[in-house]
């Protein structure tokens, strides 16, 4: 039986169809030395509250979360991992570069 390709699907109802071809590319976290981090303040969309929203990330998921939760804890605060970027509740933009600076991450502050 012929394995279907993308270029043979012509059109799907499904709004929540993604195509699946099998080959699944795993993504490699880039060592602390490597990333380029960018921290800034958000208000945007927020109800006037501020957070922290660190960009810039390159690697898995599952790393991206693990060093969200470090930033967390850090900070006592909540806040969320997801799409490369993590959001921390509050202004904690000198504590968080400090941390990130000693543990060896490229990191800066960006944004006004």
């Amino acid at each position: 039986m012929k394995k279907k390709r993308l270029s043979d699907i012509v059109y799907s109802t499904n709004p929540d169809f993604a195509y699946d071809d099998g080959q699944q590319e795993d993504m490699v976290t880039l060592p602390p030395q490597q990333q380029q981090l960018r921290l800034m303040l958000d208000k945007k969309q927020r109800g006037g509250k501020k957070v922290t929203l660190i960009t810039g990330f390159v690697g898995h998921k599952d790393d991206l979360a693990d060093l969200g939760k470090q930033l967390k804890v850090l900070c006592g605060v909540g806040g969320s991992a997801k799409d490369g970027e993590i959001l921390i509740q509050g202004d904690f933009r000198e504590k968080l570069l400090a941390w990130l600076i000693q543990k060896g991450y490229k990191a800066k502050l960006s944004g006004g």
